[in-house]
C-alpha cells in the first residue's frame, strides 16, 4: 500500500518578498505560493522606521559655567557641550579682545580651552551649533573669574632656600621646601594641592615649620635612583580669607648616590660612607664647648648632636662671628677667608678647612662649632658632597640638632607627621 506523503511548506518555494514603503512603515507582502498555502502564511509584517531628523530642530547647547556667572574660579571647569546635535564651533575673547583658544571634538559634541584664564576678567563665548537635522544655531554666553583681595606665590626650594634645579642630582636626605611669600591660614588647602611623587614610590609628609614655609621628606632616607616631581596646583586655590594661588610650580630632580658621613667626638673622626662602603676617614676638631652671654644672649660653642643634611658649599667662605651674635673684636671673635666650606646647617655650621687647627683635628675640640679639616680631607669632601647628603654627629655636648638648625631628620616620624595639617 502506497504510503499517503503530506506536502509542507511548498508554498515557501520560489518566494519574492516585496518591499513597499508606505509612510513611515514597511509593509512585506505575503508570499507567493505555487501551490495552495495555508492561511497563516499569508503574513503582513509591520516595522516602524526612524523619523527622519527635522530640520527645524535646533542644537541643544550647554554651557559651564551658566551664562552670567560671577567670581568664577579661572582654574575651574569651562566647557560648552551639545546634548542634541553638534557644537560647529567656539569663540572665546577676555574683556581686552584677546581671543582665547581651545579644542573641539571631532564628533562635535564638546569644546573647552586650553590655556590658564585669568583673574578678575570678563570672558565672552560665541558657540554656533547645528541640529540634528542642520537647522543652524548660535548663543552668546559671558562670565565673570573672582577678582582676589591679595595673592601669594610658591617657591619651592632646598632647605639652603635655593631654587632646586629642575632635572638636578641630590643626596638620599633631600628635604624639599615650599615657601609661600604670604601667611597661609588655610594651611590644609594648602597641602592638598601640594604634591609629591616618587619612582619608587615612598612615603613621605609635609611639616609646616611657620606660617609661611612647609617641608617634606619621606620617613626613610631615599634609595639611589629615586625620581622625585613636586608639584604645587595653587593657581585658582583659596588659601585664606581673600588670599589665592598666584601660579602654578613644579619640579623634578633625581637622588644620587647614598652618601653618609658619621662624625662621631668620642673618636673625633669623620668616616665617610659611599653605597654603604667606608671610603675615607677624616680627623676632626669639633665645637670646644663651653657658652659665651652677650648682650643678653647666650651662645654656644657645642656643634648639635644630630642627622644634618648637606646645605650648600663655596670655596672660599668668609666667616664672621658677628652673623650669629658674636663680635669679630670680642674674646673668641673671628672674621676669616675659609677655603673648601661645606655647609651643613642653617646657622653656619660647616666642614671645612683650617689648617691651623690640624694638631688639634682627632684629639681636641677648638672650634666655634664647625668640623675642622686638613686640606686635603676639606677639598675632598667638598668634591664629593652635593646637597642632600647626610651627615650625621654623634656623641657631642649641649642641646640637640633644633628643626630651624636643618634638623628635620632629627625629629622621629611620629612626630613629623604631626606637623601636616593633614594629620588625623
Amino acid at each position: 500500500m502506497t504510503p499517503i506523503r503530506h506536502v509542507r511548506g511548498a508554498c515557501l518555494a520560489g518566494l519574492l518578498a516585496v518591499l513597499v514603503l508606505v509612510g513611515t512603515f514597511v509593509v512585506a507582502s505575503a508570499p507567493e505560493c505555487t501551490t495552495s498555502c495555508p492561511a497563516s502564511a499569508s503574513v503582513a509584517l509591520l516595522e516602524e522606521a526612524p523619523a527622519p531628523p527635522s530640520p527645524t530642530e535646533p542644537a541643544a547647547l550647554n554651557l559651564i559655567p551658566a551664562p552670567g556667572a560671577v567670581d568664577v574660579n579661572p582654574d575651574g571647569r569651562v566647557l560648552v557641550s551639545a546634548s542634541r546635535g553638534a557644537v560647529q564651533s567656539v569663540e572665546m575673547v577676555n574683556d581686552a579682545g584677546k581671543e582665547i583658544p581651545g579644542v573641539l571634538t571631532p564628533d562635535g559634541t564638546a569644546w573647552k580651552p586650553t590655556v590658564q584664564l585669568g583673574y578678575g576678567r570678563t570672558y565672552t563665548l560665541t558657540v554656533a551649533g547645528r541640529g540634528p537635522g542642520g537647522m543652524p544655531t548660535r548663543q552668546t554666553s559671558s562670565f565673570t573669574t573672582l577678582t582676589p583681595s591679595d595673592q601669594t606665590r610658591v617657591y619651592l626650594n632646598t632647605v639652603g632656600y635655593t631654587p632646586i634645579q629642575d632635572g638636578g642630582t641630590y643626596g638620599i636626605g633631600m628635604v624639599v621646601v615650599a615657601h609661600f611669600d604670604e601667611p597661609i591660614t588655610d594651611r590644609a588647602a594648602a597641602e592638598k594641592n601640594l604634591r609629591v611623587t616618587t619612582s619608587p614610590k615612598v612615603t613621605g609628609s609635609w611639616y609646616w615649620v611657620d606660617p609661611q614655609t612647609a617641608h617634606w621628606r619621606p620617613q626613610n632616607y631615599y634609595a639611589p635612583g629615586t625620581k622625585v616631581r613636586v608639584q604645587a596646583d595653587l593657581y585658582g586655590t583659596q588659601l585664606g580669607d581673600g588670599l589665592y594661588g598666584e601660579q602654578d610650580e613644579q619640579v623634578s630632580f633625581t637622588i644620587g648616590d647614598s652618601h653618609v658621613s658619621i662624625a662621631d667626638d668620642t673618636t673625633k673622626q669623620v668616616s665617610v660612607f659611599d653605597g654603604g662602603k667606608l671610603v675615607r676617614t677624616m680627623p676632626t676638631s669639633m665645637g670646644m664647648g663651653g657658652t659665651e652671654t652677650i648682650g643678653g644672649t647666650t651662645l654656644s660653642f657645642w656643634t648639635p648632636p644630630g642627622t644634618y643634611t648637606v646645605i650648600g658649599k663655596a670655596n672660599p667662605v668668609i666667616m664672621d662671628s658677628s652673623t650669629f651674635g658674636l663680635p669679630v673684636n670680642s674674646r673668641l671673635g673671628y672674621r676669616e677667608t675659609i677655603p673648601w666650606a661645606t655647609q651643613i646647617s642653617s646657622d653656619g655650621i660647616y666642614l671645612h678647612q683650617l689648617n691651623s687647627t690640624v694638631w688639634a683635628q682627632g684629639n681636641t675640640d677648638t672650634s666655634h662649632g664647625c668640623l675642622n679639616l686638613n686640606s686635603d680631607n676639606a677639598e675632598w669632601f667638598y668634591g664629593f658632597s652635593q646637597p642632600g647628603d647626610v651627615v650625621e654627629v654623634r656623641n657631642t655636648g649641649g642641646a640637640p640638632l633644633r628643626l630651624d638648625q636643618n634638623g628635620d631628620w632629627t625629629l622621629p616620624w611620629q612626630e613629623w607627621q604631626k606637623g601636616s595639617s593633614l594629620h588625623q
